[in-house]
């Protein structure tokens, strides 16, 4: 199969057409939105959803995020709208924020992952929205990554990951944020976090209360428990490199990645101060250019050629938990403290 990247700014009628054809046509599009960049199909159509998984190499109990365009587009594909999810999208949406509610006979179990749920989100990215317009249905739609790898924030890395197992590509730029949506559940009450992302866990709560943070967030699955949620259950975003995260203060960190020779995943500026070889990942104090450049940093080691990394540990706060919870699943929940 031969793989198109056509470039939505520069060529948006054509990039609308061919997507909406395609799709139409039972295929997987990838896709760009403000978070990473997806493979995205008619959600409705059980044969085009199993090609993303085949694309990924996915496993088939990770249940699906469902991408729709306008509100109204929510009502047949869940039993019904509770009123916190109401008031949710009233405030956030469109935005980086998934919301879980019983699903409709509508989605089948294939897009749910088994599951009584169905996780359905709004985009912001105008690019995004305007590919489910044209597409007139609402699309299941993945990380555009193979399983267990980072996710792309550009159309390159998905063009690394996809050619030649999906035929179009649509360049719509580098996302904003960088991390997958957040994940919260409103199938029970109080809501449960399940995966923290650009709408974070303050403001949620500021607007609705108490949110249980699911154990999974900060700590592994345990075996045999269900994914609830996309990015719970396996080792993700994970480059080929062997990550530990190292909890200390910068002085002890430097001098741990220079006694053993190992590359360091560090914070912007500090790398000035390192004689091994380093990769950054944003300000240290700011958890949304954390988010922006994780993924990117994660391949970029890989294309450096590292093999034992050492990372340094984001604060939990804010932003900082999305980040978190994506480094502590691309090392495997190699943690040190020292």
């Amino acid at each position: 199969m031969k793989t198109e990247v056509i470039n939505i700014t520069t060529e948006y009628e054509k990039a609308l057409s061919e997507a909406k054809r395609l799709i139409n046509d039972g295929e997987v599009v990838g896709i760009p939105t403000e978070t990473v960049y997806g493979l995205a199909a008619n959600a409705l159509d059980e044969d085009a959803v199993k090609k993303i998984f085949v694309a990924k190499g996915r496993p088939s109990d990770n249940p699906l995020i469902v991408h729709i365009a306008k509100f109204e587009d929510l009502e047949p594909l869940v039993a019904e709208i509770p009123e916190k999810v109401k008031i949710m999208a009233e405030k956030f949406w469109p935005a980086a924020l998934t919301m879980i509610m019983k699903k409709s006979d509508k989605i089948s179990n294939v897009v749910s992952g088994n599951l009584d749920t169905v996780a359905i989100r709004m985009p912001k990215s105008d690019y995004a929205r305007a590919i489910i317009d044209a597409c007139g249905c609402p699309l299941a739609a993945p990380s555009a990554n193979l399983s267990g790898s980072p996710s792309p924030t550009n159309a390159k890395y998905v063009f690394d990951d996809m050619n030649g197992r999906i035929p179009l590509i649509i360049d719509g730029g580098s996302c904003e944020i960088g991390v997958e949506s957040t994940v919260i559940s409103f199938a029970e009450d109080p809501p449960r976090l399940l995966r923290p992302g650009g709408v974070t866990l303050e403001k949620m709560t500021e607007l609705i209360g108490e949110i249980v943070v699911d154990d999974a967030v900060l700590n592994k699955l345990e075996d045999g428990a269900v994914a609830s949620s996309p990015g719970m259950k396996y080792k993700h975003y994970a480059p080929s490199a062997d990550i530990t995260i190292i909890k200390s203060d910068f002085e002890t960190f430097k001098n741990l990645c220079e006694s053993e020779n190992a590359t360091a995943l560090c914070f912007d500026g500090e790398n000035d101060s390192l004689s091994c070889p380093s990769v950054t990942y944003g300000d240290k104090n700011d958890g949304f250019s954390q988010s922006a450049r994780l993924f990117d940093a994660l391949r970029e080691l890989d294309e450096m050629g590292a093999k034992n990394v050492y990372a340094r540990c984001p604060d939990t706060k804010g932003m900082g938990l999305a980040v978190y919870n994506r480094l502590i699943r691309a090392s495997g929940f190699k943690i040190k403290v020292i």
